[in-house]
């Protein structure tokens, strides 16, 4: 069984995530990610006692002690493993401004919630379907 050194819980059916997260996916992380669509009929959200509403609410990023980093401290987290954007994880960590960038985050994230879930319908969107 493969070690991960994340776990990154996305919403691929969202075309802007989705964009995002395949660039990620191109550039060659420190040691091996999980990715996982959170709209996938079987995604494994209950083994990581991850629950769908909140997956679809804010990013999420579990490390390989078993933390889970949520909103922008998960894209900090992520990006700690990937080339070139180690040094903008780091950057801002040094700088301090991540308290700040989740605040931008979660307005963002709440506001791409309303949208992608109006009508009280918020369940995973498969396909290309517009956020």
């Amino acid at each position: 069984m493969e070690s991960y050194a994340l776990t990154v819980f996305f919403d691929g059916g969202c075309p802007l995530c989705r964009r995002e997260i395949e660039h990620y996916r191109k550039l060659k992380a420190r040691k091996p990610i999980q990715w996982i669509d959170i709209t996938q009929p079987h995604a494994p959200l209950a083994d990581y006692g991850v629950e769908q509403d909140s997956a679809m609410r804010r990013f999420h990023v579990l490390d390989d002690h078993g933390r889970f980093h949520i909103g922008a401290h998960g894209f900090v987290t992520l990006w700690a493993q990937l080339p070139y954007y180690r040094y903008l994880a780091s950057l801002v960590r040094t700088l301090s401004v991540v308290p700040l960038l989740d605040q931008v985050y979660a307005r963002f994230a709440d506001w791409h919630f309303g949208r992608r879930c109006r009508d009280g319908l918020c369940t995973p969107v498969r396909g290309d379907e517009s956020v």
